[in-house]
Parts: C-alpha cells; sequence; structure tokens
C-alpha cells in the first residue's frame, strides 16, 4: 500500500527509515480506540454534509468488520501498514471501496493518535484505580481482622513506639487512597478531545469537534488546536501517578522482606506468593515483593524518560512524540501485575502476633509514655525527657532494669513503672489519628468511608 504521503515523494522509504518509523508493533494495542474515533469522525463527516449516508453506512459497516477481524485474530497485517492508523484506514477502504477513501477527510495523523491515547488512557486510569481500591480493601480487611495485635513502630528502622498491626496497614491504605486521587485527577485532566485540530491548525472544512467529543464521551474538545496535538502532559501525569504509586508499592514490599526474615518472623509467606531456592532447601523467599520494590524503578524510569522526551519539543506535533506510548503501556501493564500480585500476597500473609508483641514489649518502647506522665504531673517536657533519658542510660549501663530504676527514682515510683506492662503504651495512644484501640476505631470507620467515596468517584 502506498504511503498517506505518496504524492510527495517519488519511491518507497528506505528500509531502515521504515524499522526506526514504524509503530505498528506497539500501538496496535489502541485499536479498539482508533475504530472509535474513527466512527465519531464519520458520523460527524455526514452530520456536516462531507460525507453521503451512504458512504457514512458502508464505512462504518467496514469499521465494524475491522473490529471483529482485529479482536478474533483474523485481521492480516500487510508491510505497509507503519502504524494501527494506516492498518484500519487500508483495510476499510479494501472493504468500503472509494467511500473508505473519505474517512481521514479534515483528519490527521496527529490529531488521531492524540484521541486514540487519551481515550486509552482514561479507560486503563480508571481500571488502575479500581485494583488499587481493590488492594486498599484487602488491607483494611486485614487491618479489621488483626483486632488490637501490636508491634513495633520504627523510625529510622529502629524501635520507636509500640502502634496496632491494623494502623500500620492502614498507613499503607491511606498513602493509597492519595495515589486514587492523583490518578482520577490525571483522568479528569485527559479528558479533552484532540479531534478536529487536524495536523496543528485545524481545518477550512465546516468539521464539528464538538459533537465529536460529545460523540466520544469526552468531557470536553480541545482550546487550541497547536496544543491539542502537542500535548502530553495527560501522559507524563499518567506516569508520574504510576510511579508514585509504584513506590508506594516498594515500600510495602521492602517491609514485608523485613518481616518475613528469620530475624523479624512477623509473617509467614503462603507457598503460593513465594518461591523457593534452585540449591537452598530451606528457603522460602518473599519475590513478590522483592520485584514490586525493583519495578519501582521501572516506572521512575519511564517518567523521567519521557520527561526528557517532552523538554526541548517545540510546537507542535513532533515525531519524538511516537516514544510516548511504550513507557506508558508498560507503567500501566507492570503496575497491573504487581498490584495483582502484591494483593493476592498481603491477603494471604500469616501475621505472628505473638512475635510482633513480644517485640513490641520492650520496655524501652514506652520512655516517651514515661516523660508524658512527668509532664502530666507539672514536669517541662524537655526536664522529664532528660530524666527518663538518664534511666535509660543507667538500665543500659546494667545498674538495674528500666522497671526496677523507674520503681525506685523519686519522679516516677510503682505508677510509672506500670506502664512499662506488655500492651500498656499502646492502649495510651489516644489523640485523632494515633495508633491506639480507640483512634484506630474511629480510622476504621473513615477508611471505609473512603473506600466507598472512592468507589462512587471511579464508577461516575
Amino acid at each position: 500500500m502506498a504511503t498517506l504521503w505518496h504524492g510527495r515523494f517519488e519511491g518507497g522509504s528506505a528500509e531502515a527509515l521504515q524499522a526506526l518509523n514504524d509503530s505498528l508493533g506497539f500501538d496496535r494495542r489502541m485499536f479498539r480506540e482508533d475504530l472509535a474515533g474513527s466512527r465519531a469522525h464519520v458520523r460527524m463527516l455526514a452530520r456536516v454534509g462531507l460525507m453521503s449516508v451512504v458512504d457514512s453506512e458502508a464505512v462504518l459497516v467496514a469499521l465494524d468488520t475491522v473490529e471483529t477481524e482485529m479482536s478474533d485474530g483474523s485481521f492480516v497485517f500487510a508491510v505497509g501498514d507503519e502504524d494501527i492508523h494506516t492498518a484500519v484506514e487500508r483495510r476499510v477502504t479494501e472493504l468500503a471501496g472509494d467511500a473508505g477513501a473519505r474517512l481521514h477527510t479534515g483528519r490527521s495523523r496527529n490529531d488521531q493518535v492524540a484521541t486514540d491515547l487519551r481515550l486509552w488512557t482514561l479507560r486503563e486510569l480508571g481500571e488502575a484505580a479500581e485494583m488499587v481500591t481493590a488492594f486498599q480493601t484487602t488491607l483494611a480487611s486485614r487491618a479489621d481482622d488483626a483486632g488490637e495485635a501490636y508491634l513495633p513502630g520504627y523510625t529510622h528502622l529502629q524501635q520507636a513506639q509500640p502502634v496496632l498491626l491494623a494502623h500500620h496497614l492502614l498507613a499503607h491504605g491511606w498513602a493509597l487512597a492519595r495515589d486514587v486521587d492523583r490518578l482520577m485527577d490525571a483522568r479528569t485532566r485527559a479528558d479533552v478531545s484532540p479531534l478536529g485540530a487536524g495536523a496543528l491548525a485545524g481545518s477550512s472544512l465546516p468539521l464539528d469537534p464538538d459533537s465529536v467529543a460529545a460523540d466520544l464521551g469526552f468531557a470536553a474538545r480541545f482550546e487550541n488546536s497547536m496544543d491539542a496535538v502537542g500535548d502530553r502532559d495527560f501522559v507524563a501525569e499518567s506516569l508520574f501517578a504510576l510511579a508514585l504509586l509504584g513506590v508506594h508499592l516498594s515500600r510495602i514490599g521492602e517491609e514485608l522482606i523485613l518481616w518475613s526474615s528469620e530475624e523479624f518472623g512477623f509473617v509467614d509467606l503462603d507457598d503460593a506468593f513465594s518461591t523457593g531456592s534452585s540449591m537452598l532447601p530451606q528457603k522460602k523467599n518473599p519475590d513478590v515483593a522483592e520485584l514490586a520494590r525493583g519495578k519501582a524503578g521501572r516506572l521512575i524510569g519511564h517518567l523521567t524518560g519521557l520527561m526528557a522526551t517532552l523538554k526541548g519539543l517545540p510546537l507542535a506535533y513532533n515525531k519524538d512524540l511516537q516514544e510516548d506510548k511504550e513507557p506508558l503501556f508498560d507503567a500501566f501493564d507492570t503496575i497491573r501485575l504487581t498490584l495483582s500480585a502484591l494483593d493476592g500476597m498481603v491477603a494471604t500473609l500469616v501475621f505472628r502476633t505473638d512475635r510482633m508483641a513480644a517485640a513490641a514489649d520492650s520496655p524501652y518502647a514506652a520512655a516517651v509514655d514515661l516523660a508524658e506522665y512527668l509532664v502530666a504531673g507539672g514536669t517541662p517536657f524537655r526536664d522529664a525527657h532528660g530524666i527518663v533519658g538518664a534511666l535509660v542510660r543507667a538500665a543500659l549501663a546494667g545498674e538495674g532494669s528500666l522497671v526496677e530504676l523507674v520503681t525506685a527514682d523519686e519522679h516516677l515510683g510503682p505508677d510509672a513503672a506500670a506502664l512499662l506492662a506488655p500492651g500498656a503504651p499502646v492502649r495510651r495512644r489516644t489523640t485523632p489519628g494515633g495508633a491506639g484501640p480507640g483512634p484506630v476505631a474511629v480510622q476504621r470507620a473513615r477508611f471505609a468511608d473512603q473506600l466507598a467515596a472512592q468507589s462512587k468517584r471511579i464508577a461516575g
């Protein structure tokens, strides 16, 4: 088949050019979006009198046939099909004859590909948000199952204060809620139709881009034709949202790697979501968590790569923009695989709450409670901090156990020593959003409301 620009050129393209230029190998996955855009365009051409009703009906039937062929795998791509747009137009012309040659009236591949990619991205952003919400639901379920089990909370990876396991799990859930918010915000800004912008300046033909936008379900049409074909902000924004989501999944993976080690022993992995060693018979490896951690680098790379591509492009369309699709497609594929596996891993974990409690019950983890006990009695916090710090230093130096030293201390005594009992510190966390039973009960209800609101927003 001749190229779409064959009238201007003598002879065919060099093989090296075709190998570099052709994008069919990856953009063919947008065939449904390309067909949807073509249908809307044809209906508009018929409405404004640029295509007869008979021709439009013939082309629409041909587009339906192409969709069937591409869906069932019977579509035969030709050597000259450099991208999905060329392939569709070629086949439609074969099926509809001269009517098919009118398909591209008033349209450029510049506004066509931007439309396809926006439609594809809108769907994928919604599906990604649904998957994140499903994972959050798993975290919420595990938090409910955890009851009042507790474990050490860490800062600098050093034990800091005991926290409820539910509180820890929901901390990840709230971070993922922000990811859903970003995905849906990115969806809002991607929801603009570029079709009708042409190559860069619109058209002299009586096109109706508003009706096409409405036909395709877009919230609006473009305001500036040059911006419409040159804009890939929605791709960059989607990649950022996916990269930060990947970072949050990586953090969960890192914790599960630590928690499943012999040194922590906080969780046992289900066999279905772990692997063994080719050499060491005793091993059970947290490969899902490690891959979740590793994939974050891939997602960050996609974002930075596209940003570098975009930074020097003059208006309007440049072929560099062909580099937007592969990172975007791979980022969504990566997130989908990672979320599915990590969700299954968390859903099947066995929490070793005995090991968690044993690690959290060190009396040193209640040091701040001793300081707050003194503050409640009128001691300035900085003085209280110094008194308790001195007792901790003495206990670590072997001058007695912390319980003994607190009991004998003139500022503290037996009542304060009771604060060091196993399980006591976590129950004292009472402030809103805190890690104790009272505020966590409130948080569970608020998180359930959050999930309901997310689901409603995604469905809308």
